[in-house]
């Protein structure tokens, strides 16, 4: 009985991966066929992802955004909780960089999120300079939005290197770093790239130095082992006492004032009345000390953020200086690394996670099948096609994915689902396309020759000779791309469709290591799972030679 079931699943599992194959390939066959098909399906592919994030002024929730570090998800989380006291809230957390969320919120996916006022003048409006707050309001309007709510604490870009090494090399200031030009500097990609970041510093100091890029969460590890001497951090890090860092004055005063405040939808203001006024109440609430000492409950005792922003709006936050690195070691004899991964691994949220990822995978892969067999059999009929095509899907695989989805959710509308598996889907196409193409081509042309001697139709022969033949090397195209898609899904995270992309990208934004661990291992062993069930799926469609 078990052999036997074992036996139908196997069918089934093949019956499935031919159909979603054979339904791309008849395309050029019956071009008016597979068009109806080709529209039919997809659709159906669509309906069985989660539902896209519904756009703020329909969800009749208060949706609040928040970026990719640390400080963005406390606050976010403090904006939700906050809200909810007066109607619905929801929080889209880690939606990415500056660009990402700003397309979220100007394409109303999200109402409000917290914001520097630095960076609005200088990254969002393009000023080069400090300018009127008259000015800032002014121009903010004519985009629809608004700054607001002024939380109570200043948390500015500066430089910092470790204690011993800037004693050592007799640096205080960043004016002093012109002296030492083989000093290595790890700064994060987005300031490498802000109008108020490296190249105006650059500019302004005449550093002659080219800085690696690094993410954020890691320059401080990265520091701690010698590979980099100096990074860019923001002035309410809990890591800067702890790992005896040295914060460079910035004597030349580059750097503009970012006091944190509210950036919102202005027609948020009539949606959602009663939560805008919670929100008010949030108004000079949270002085720095209670930033910092929120921010290393996050990153040295791994706190949720729910549990913080909670112990903060209850009024049992203890504030004052933030953790040692004492209190750190302490904590990692009591809580080792091995345990705080299997704890986070097996968390309530795999499952859930799980699901959401091998959907987003599946339905991304399902669609790439059905645009890339048919593009690649069309290169395959006409040679001359092949050349454009293939530049054209390689062409979408050179777009870096948050370029991609901040260009996506203004264009759609809309963050979640739909925004991922659009990318998802053009990060598929390329093996599928070139293998199809690769394998009906390399059919050869005798068999074709006895196919059409025998009386088949081209479409007869094409199906029964070229296809059956052809099909070994069109799955493993589709495999691969099934398994290059686990990885890569990872980016769903980004614009709030969820998957195991979250823990790595909480992790990475808390230099947690075991929540980095508890997402990338579930991801490694589904790839390893898909890539086994393709292997299996190849052997069964593989045509055998005759005894």
């Amino acid at each position: 009985m078990r052999l036997a079931r074992l036996l139908a699943a196997r069918r089934l599992i093949a019956s499935l991966a031919f159909a979603a194959t054979a339904a791309g390939l008849l395309a050029t066959a019956h071009p008016a066929r597979a068009a109806d098909a080709r529209i039919n399906a997809v659709p159906r592919a669509l309906a069985l992802a989660p539902a896209s994030a519904p756009s703020a002024s329909t969800s009749g929730e208060l949706i609040v955004g928040s970026k990719r570090f640390t400080e963005s998800y406390i606050l976010g989380e403090i904006l939700r909780q906050t809200a909810a006291t007066a109607g619905p809230a929801a929080h889209r957390q880690g939606l990415g960089n500056t660009a990402v969320v700003l397309a979220a919120l100007k394409a109303d996916a999200i109402d409000v999120y917290p914001e520097y006022l630095g960076t609005v003048e200088s990254e969002i409006l393009g000023h080069r300079t400090a300018v009127a707050r008259d000015v800032v309001d002014k121009e903010l309007a004519a985009q629809g939005l608004g700054l607001a709510v002024p939380l109570g604490f200043t948390n500015g870009y500066a430089l910092a290197m470790p204690e011993d090494e800037a004693e050592r090399l007799h640096i205080a200031k960043i004016s002093d770093l012109a002296e030492h030009p083989d000093v290595v500097l790890g700064l994060s990609h987005e300031f490498l790239g802000r109008m108020d970041g490296w190249p105006g510093l650059a500019k302004r100091y005449g550093l002659t130095a080219k800085p690696l890029g690094i993410d954020h969460g890691l320059s401080y590890d990265a520091m701690a082992s010698g590979k980099i001497a100096v990074t860019d951090i923001y002035t309410t890090d809990a890591q800067i006492a702890p790992r005896h860092l040295r914060v460079l004055t910035d004597d030349k005063d580059y750097f503009p004032h970012y006091d944190a405040m509210l950036l919102y939808r202005l027609d948020a203001v009539a949606r959602h009345p009663a939560q805008w006024q919670a929100l008010q109440g949030l108004a000079g609430r949270i002085p720095p000390a209670a930033m910092i000492a929120m921010n290393g409950r996050a990153e040295l005792r791994h706190e949720t953020f729910a549990d913080i922003a909670r112990a903060f709006l209850s009024g049992h936050l203890v504030i004052g200086a933030p953790p040692t690195d004492a209190d750190s070691a302490d904590a990692g004899q009591r809580d080792k690394l091995g345990h705080r991964f299997v704890t986070r691994l097996f968390a309530a949220d795999l499952p859930h996670l799980l699901w959401q990822h091998l959907l987003l995978v599946v339905v991304a892969v399902s669609c790439a099948t059905l645009l890339g067999v048919p593009l690649g059999a069309a290169a395959a009929a006409y040679p001359r096609s092949e050349g454009p095509v293939m530049a054209t899907v390689g062409v979408l695989q050179t777009i870096p994915s948050l370029a991609l989805l901040a260009i996506l959710i203004p264009l759609m509308g809309r963050i979640g689902t739909g925004p991922a598996l659009v990318a998802l889907t053009l990060y598929a196409l390329l093996p599928i396309a070139r293998n199809t193409a690769t394998g009906l081509m390399g059919v050869p042309a005798g068999l074709r020759e006895a196919g059409t001697a025998l009386g088949l139709t081209p479409s007869q022969r094409w199906q029964a000779v070229d296809v059956r033949l052809a099909l070994p090397t069109i799955m493993a195209g589709i495999g691969t791309a099934a398994v290059i898609t686990v990885g890569t899904a990872t980016i769903a995270a980004f614009v709030g469709a969820g998957g195991l992309g979250e823990r790595i990208v909480t992790g990475l934004a808390l230099n947690d290591h075991a929540m980095l661990l508890a997402g990338a291992v579930p991801a490694a062993v589904l790839a390893l799972l898909v890539q086994g069930s393709f292997a299996l799926i190849e052997r069964l469609v593989t045509p055998r030679a005759a005894a």
